[in-house]
């Protein structure tokens, strides 16, 4: 098989499959492994696949960066009820660790009357929600992500990586039962792993849409972290799937 009909060959693997494993596919076409290697090297070249560890994934099954001003009215209220939820699991005098998002934006709602905790954001909107809250509120610094209102870079590592929380709650851009959590973007995933790193716990809110989606960048799989809040909407073949991997509550919705 000449190169152009191989590189021919595996675009239409990755349209079917959505994603390419180079050990598998260099086996199945007998060539070397840097053969494929450079093969995805060319189709991503051409917008056509997103590398991988060990493989390649189809672009059209990446999830992109939603700017907040399109988010903050998205299924809302399955996200105040996965907020509800959650804050049951939140215990006195804890410190926990809000993920920039919208759904932990309603839980930053829910907890702005308590005066016992201590929260940890690297979200400007989470922060100012919070600006007349009796509870110690610790902002992360770092460089704001415009239109989003994450913030991030090395001084927002550094903080993570000196502090220590009881409970984190991950806000999920997409969810995969293989992939597990993912992020947009390489920073935004590093800030996500550290987060998760300095929690004892960390507990993932999604709504029933990011289910079955890839973005860029890996944060974690699904058995690392302590269970799942995601609302009632969620399809029963979603929660036997992603049942086997993961506790899974919900919060029931109005």
């Amino acid at each position: 098989m000449l190169p152009f009909e191989r590189r021919k060959w595996l675009e239409q693997q990755i349209k079917i499959h959505k994603k390419i494993d180079i050990e598998e596919v260099s086996s199945q076409l007998d060539v070397s492994s840097m053969t494929i290697r450079r093969d995805l090297t060319e189709l991503e070249k051409n917008g056509i696949v997103i590398r991988t560890h060990g493989g390649a994934i189809s672009v059209d099954s990446v999830s992109e960066e939603i700017p907040y001003s399109s988010k903050m009215t998205k299924n809302i209220a399955e996200k105040k009820a996965i907020s509800l939820q959650a804050l049951q699991l939140i215990k006195e005098n804890s410190t926990i660790i809000l993920d920039s998002g919208t759904t932990t934006l309603e839980l930053a709602k829910l907890l702005k009357n308590r005066n016992d905790l201590t929260i940890v954001t690297n979200d400007v909107k989470i922060a100012n929600e919070l600006l007349e809250s009796s509870n110690h509120v610790i902002v992360t610094g770092g460089e704001l992500q415009q239109g989003v209102g994450a913030l991030y870079g090395t001084a927002t590592q550094n903080m993570l990586s000196i502090i220590h929380a009881d409970i984190f709650f991950l806000g999920a851009h997409a969810i995969d039962l293989d992939h597990g959590v993912t992020a947009p973007t390489f920073e935004k995933s590093l800030i996500k792993q550290l987060m998760v790193k300095a929690s004892e716990k960390t507990w993932l809110l999604a709504d029933f849409s990011k289910f079955n989606k890839k973005a860029f960048s890996k944060v974690c799989s699904l058995t690392e972290i302590e269970g799942l809040v995601t609302d009632s909407n969620i399809k029963p073949s979603i929660v036997d799937e992603y049942g086997t991997k993961i506790k899974i509550i919900y919060g029931e919705g109005n």
